[in-house]
């Protein structure tokens, strides 16, 4: 699996927003700044952000974006596929859509172990987990693994 630049920029916007929640609207260049993300590519991900329901924006002086609901119900999934699309896809389609033959049979349901685990770690961490640097302790367990941090 590739996170792609783009989920990793909404989902370090979306948790910039997290930690200034409750003041006035964000505005996109300060959350640029604050997290070295490129502005411009920023405003196309905050705009994605917005029509899936993750954000809210406000126009004028003092507008900005801010959550659009509470960060403990926004999970790492809800960012990335209001970005990229499915989280996990072969080809550039969903497991579930695939079919095999022959020796090749046994690839599906590797396929859809491979989404349900990883959806399994992304839909079980919020962003007010992470704003609060608090992973579940699963999350926590397989980090702490040291093969994990090895590059094969």
């Amino acid at each position: 699996m590739r996170i792609s630049a783009r989920a990793d920029y909404a989902v370090r916007a979306v948790l910039e927003l997290a930690v200034r929640q409750g003041g006035d609207p964000v505005k996109a260049e300060t959350v640029a700044a604050a997290q070295d993300i490129p502005h411009k590519f920023l405003e196309g991900i905050l705009g994605d952000l917005r029509r899936a329901g993750v954000v809210d924006s406000r126009r004028g002086g003092g507008g900005g974006y801010r959550l659009a609901r509470d960060a403990a119900s926004i999970t790492v999934a809800d960012v990335i596929r209001a970005v990229d699309g499915p989280i996990v896809s072969v080809r550039g389609e969903r497991p579930t859509s695939l079919t095999y033959t022959g020796s090749a049979q046994p690839l599906l349901p590797l396929w859809i172990a491979l989404r349900a685990n990883v959806r399994r770690i992304l839909e079980g961490v919020t962003v007010a987990d992470i704003a609060a640097d608090a992973l579940p302790e699963p999350v926590k367990d397989l980090a702490a693994e040291p093969a994990a941090w090895e590059n094969p």
